[in-house]
């Protein structure tokens, strides 16, 4: 995938709980999630009773505007996909147009429920790599498609600045996934991050997912703090 900049995308809460492995107790803690756009995982857990704030730049905008930036964009991706339809796995998946089918219904859940996340505080605008939330504030924080695949547009500082504030409002994990970039390659940033996450002494494992759908990223960062 050849993206210029990062695109909203948005999966759904049976992806969330593959990529994470978030198991019954996962899904009724406190969790964060970091960048993720117009998932409609929050609003899916929610339904659930669920306890869960969405953190993304598009926060910012009304309902309107990101409808409008999820259509101008939608077109890109459908067609890089289309390109490269050899770099994923279409196992689960079976064409191009049941993964379009599977998208616009997560973020036209998404959109549906947006004002009234917002209102309730569970849609809101920050963006990492700095935080406005108390040490220790969740149980888990998640990032999914954001830290990693993007490394061609954020440098190694913003990813170890990133990942240290994920750590620091969690009390107990964080989870990345993928660890791979757009081109299906291990980040380039990996290495380093690993090196800090070591000398400050953080617990770290590179976990096999039962997710996989861009080719080979079935795998994510799991730091124990």
């Amino acid at each position: 995938m050849n993206l210029e900049q990062v695109v909203p995308w948005g999966r759904n809460l049976k992806e969330y709980k593959e990529m994470f492995l978030l198991n019954e107790e996962n899904i009724t803690s406190n969790i964060l999630g970091c960048g993720d756009g117009p998932s409609s995982f929050n609003y899916e857990l929610t339904k659930q009773n669920g306890n869960v704030i969405s953190i993304d730049p598009i926060y910012q905008f009304s309902q309107k505007k990101i409808r409008q930036r999820i259509d101008e964009t939608s077109s890109i991706i459908i067609n890089q996909l289309t390109e490269n339809k050899d770099d994923f796995v279409w196992r689960n998946i079976s064409c191009v147009d049941e993964l379009i089918e599977i998208r616009l219904n997560a973020m036209n859940n998404f959109l549906k429920d947006y004002e009234i996340g917002k209102s309730e505080n569970r849609y809101i605008f920050e963006e990492l790599p700095k935080l406005s939330f108390n040490d220790n504030s969740f149980d888990l924080v998640l990032c999914s498609h954001f830290l990693f695949l993007y490394s061609e547009h954020f440098n190694l500082q913003f990813h170890i600045d990133s990942i240290l504030e994920m750590i620091r409002v969690s009390k107990n994990e964080v989870r990345i996934f993928p660890i791979l970039n757009l081109k299906n390659e291990k980040s380039i940033h990996l290495k380093d991050v690993l090196e800090v996450l070591e000398n400050k002494g953080y617990k770290f494992k590179i976990v096999k997912t039962n997710y996989e759908f861009q080719k080979c990223a079935d795998e994510m960062l799991r730091i124990i703090k």
